[in-house]
């Protein structure tokens, strides 16, 4: 079976390791080369953890299962396509037009939206019955669970192939019956997280004060500012804003700590600073595109 990641971010190389340690064919698409190295050198550095604490065989070998490439000619073969853009529809719909006039027939294709309208996305497709959410969770190798969402035109035959798929990358699987801002897990954890962010920006506590208490108080392995610098600010922003556009309720509204950060570019571990400093993060544009 051959995957095709459409993205090289964060998201995009966690799904093509978890793909290739699967032991499928991976080719992993981005229009920057730098953001492609960046990915290889993602990638690898996470296999030979892997490979150390004997978790995979050869680190060599799941790499050489995975292609990069600035082109989209793999998408004409693939059997399925994951898209792993940045959260933005118009965005994600340019992609999906794409996809629908190069992917074989039989082609599943799905997208890595973690709040987005999988209907919307699919409504850029002449096939919406195809298309499906299957949403990771960052990091991708580490975490087990995988929500699959259903667009409103969404096929049983396309959700049991996806479902088919989540199992043999290994993933525990969940499913958003309804199409609905955030689904199932977002819905519910990106508030606290919101609120999380307020405490901070009103001064009730530090990062470090509201982290270990989710950790110590509540079982949390990483607190949750601590979390969405893994996962990156600016896409938790773009979910944020997608809830509140979505629902229209107050109780979504983006905490301008949020906007403050991601337009100082400070987005997490990816660029060294977030709620935290990091070794070895890159400044780089929020906004990249990949078509």
């Amino acid at each position: 079976m051959k995957i095709t990641v459409i993205g090289g971010g964060i998201m995009g190389s966690g799904i093509g390791q978890v793909a290739a340690q699967a032991g499928f064919d991976v080719t992993i698409v981005d229009v920057s080369e730098e953001g492609l190295d960046r990915a290889k050198t993602s990638i690898a550095a996470s296999l030979e953890k892997f490979e150390s604490k004997k978790k995979i065989q050869s680190a060599a070998e799941v790499l050489s299962r995975i292609q990069f490439s600035s082109e989209w000619d793999s998408v004409e073969q693939a059997d399925a396509v994951i898209e792993a853009v940045p959260e933005k529809l118009e965005l994600k719909k340019q992609v999906f037009e794409k996809l629908d006039r190069l992917a074989g027939e039989d082609c599943l294709l799905a997208s890595n939206t973690s709040t987005l309208s999988i209907t919307a996305i699919a409504g850029a497709t002449s096939r919406p019955e195809k298309v499906i959410g299957m949403h990771f969770f960052s990091p991708v190798p580490m975490m087990a669970l995988l929500e699959l969402v259903k667009g409103y035109q969404t096929s049983e035959e396309t959700y049991e192939k996806a479902k088919q798929l989540g199992e043999q990358l290994g993933k525990r699987l969940i499913t958003a019956e309804k199409d609905y801002p955030g689904f199932l897990m977002n819905r519910i954890w990106l508030p606290m997280v919101n609120e999380a962010c307020f405490a901070l920006m009103e001064g009730v506590g530090t990062a470090e004060e509201i982290d270990q208490g989710f950790i110590d108080g509540y079982g949390h392995k990483m607190g949750p500012l601590r979390t969405i610098d893994m996962a990156g600010i600016d896409t938790t922003l773009w979910a944020m804003e997608s809830l509140y556009e979505g629902f229209g309720d107050p109780k979504y509204r983006p905490c301008p700590i949020l906007k403050k950060m991601v337009e100082a570019g400070d987005l997490g571990k990816k660029t060294g600073k977030g709620f935290y400093t990091y070794e070895g993060g890159v400044k780089e544009d929020a906004k990249r595109v990949v078509v």
